[in-house]
């Protein structure tokens, strides 16, 4: 097994934010590899992630976000199990990057299950269309349409949208990661987006 250097702590820790004695395990399990390291860190981040998710989140922040001169805002609200975290920078780096995401990306709703169902069904009689225009044969329409719908939902839910400021990772993986580097359940409750011309 290579050494591990405190250079390669140093650079895990750079690359993850999570705490020194964690990072040299995780070189330790990884054979110092570090892109093996940071998934290793990224799975048990979403493990805890998944422990905490029943304990009650009353306490947290409302973030706001203001763009392009006041044309875009962002009111986010993310809630945290203790006042303490809530005051906490990491929590709080969270909140202020889920809301600047909010304004660049615009997603519908938070989850799938949240779109409102006549966007649904309008989404679903475009791509319906679309297939019928291309000649598709009648019984592949619906099967067309909710592929087509997934991807609206991944490109448009919040949790499934791919990060703004790390493509490779979504809301939700972003969150898991924020869950196991505080070590407490951590939820986007809710957040409303406001544009001038809209």
């Amino acid at each position: 097994m290579p050494a591990i250097s405190a250079q390669m702590v140093k650079q895990l820790r750079e690359k993850t934010g999570v705490g020194i004695m964690d990072c040299k395990a995780a070189l330790a399990d990884c054979d110092g590899d570090i892109t093996k390291a940071v998934e290793y860190l990224r799975k048990k981040g979403m493990a805890t992630a998944q422990k905490r998710a029943g304990r009650e989140t009353s306490e947290g922040v409302v973030q706001s976000y203001i763009h392009m001169g006041g044309k875009i805002g962002v009111l986010v609200k993310v809630s945290c199990e203790s006042d303490f975290v809530a005051k906490n920078d990491d929590f709080v780096q969270f909140a202020k990057d889920i809301a600047m995401h909010i304004a660049a990306a615009n997603p519908v709703a938070l989850v799938p299950e949240d779109v409102p169902a006549e966007i649904v069904e309008k989404e679903k009689e475009i791509y319906r269309g679309q297939a019928e225009e291309l000649g598709k044969p009648e019984k592949m329409l619906d099967k067309i349409a909710e592929g087509k719908l997934k991807k609206f939902f991944k490109e448009n839910c919040l949790l499934n949208q791919a990060y703004v400021k790390d493509p490779s990772i979504t809301i939700s993986d972003y969150l898991s990661d924020t869950i196991g580097k505080i070590g407490e359940n951590i939820k986007i409750s809710k957040f409303a987006r406001f544009q001038l011309g809209e």
